[in-house]
């Protein structure tokens, strides 16, 4: 092992064994939500339902360009806040959600992990920028609800407070009476560090493959994994 593995190593065991409060973010590290549902495809039928409204002009092009569903919702909530044309435009995103959840690819290690780590006592928490309802179908559906139960902290109409805001996270310390620095925040993107920064939460990045690994680093996160069986080979240790 080299200097700079060992390092990697002593900073990860020391990551899970401080955490007394684990905050997952749901799509990436617990599942692939979109893995059998494009959502590209969800984020071009966003913008085709805007179209045939007339409401072509509320999306940039870069925005219409992204193919993220979450984007195209944001962007319209900046333009459009409180109205009844976002709450419908949300509900149409929760139901392609939802529908998701049927083909979602489960993160390998996520199940047993949870459940080991929620056996040696730590708390969880789901801190997600999708629907809560989405979340529990599918905690439900892989018998992991009672892991989390009733700590599902997801979006909500105050769209403005999706991540990177920490609004979530802090919903989660605030109801679990944990500190920041009791907790531990599992991640697989910029904005899930960004939240986690400003929550004062410490970032454990998982990254599926290079792409992603990469943005987590250049957005300044510390310690990347590309599996979860190296988190719970530590806890069985």
């Amino acid at each position: 092992m080299t200097e700079e593995t060992a390092r990697e190593t002593e900073q990860l065991r020391e990551l899970i064994t401080r955490a007394q409060v684990v905050l997952w973010d749901f799509d990436g590290p617990i599942c692939r939500l979109f893995a059998g549902h494009s959502a590209d495809r969800v984020a071009a039928d966003l913008v085709r339902w805007l179209e045939g409204r007339g409401l072509r002009g509320l999306v940039t092009g870069t925005e219409r360009d992204s193919l993220d569903p979450h984007l195209v919702l944001r962007a319209v909530d900046r333009r459009r806040r409180g109205s009844d044309l976002v709450a419908e435009l949300e509900e149409r995103l929760t139901n392609e959600e939802l529908r998701a959840t049927s083909t979602a690819m489960p993160t390998a290690y996520a199940d047993v992990l949870i459940q080991t780590w929620r056996a040696h006592g730590a708390r969880m928490a789901i801190t997600t920028n999708n629907s809560p309802r989405v979340v529990r179908a599918y905690l439900e559906e892989r018998e992991l609800i009672s892991c989390f139960h009733p700590h599902l902290y997801g979006r909500t109409e105050e769209l403005q407070h999706l991540k990177p805001d920490p609004h979530c996270l802090n919903r989660a310390l605030n109801a679990m009476g944990a500190a920041p620095g009791a907790a531990l925040m599992i991640g697989d993107s910029p904005s899930d560090l960004e939240a986690a920064r400003r929550a004062g939460v410490p970032f454990l990045g998982y990254a599926r493959n290079e792409r992603k690994a990469k943005l987590l680093t250049e957005a300044g996160a510390e310690c990347v994994v590309g599996s979860l069986e190296p988190l719970l080979a530590m806890l069985r240790d």
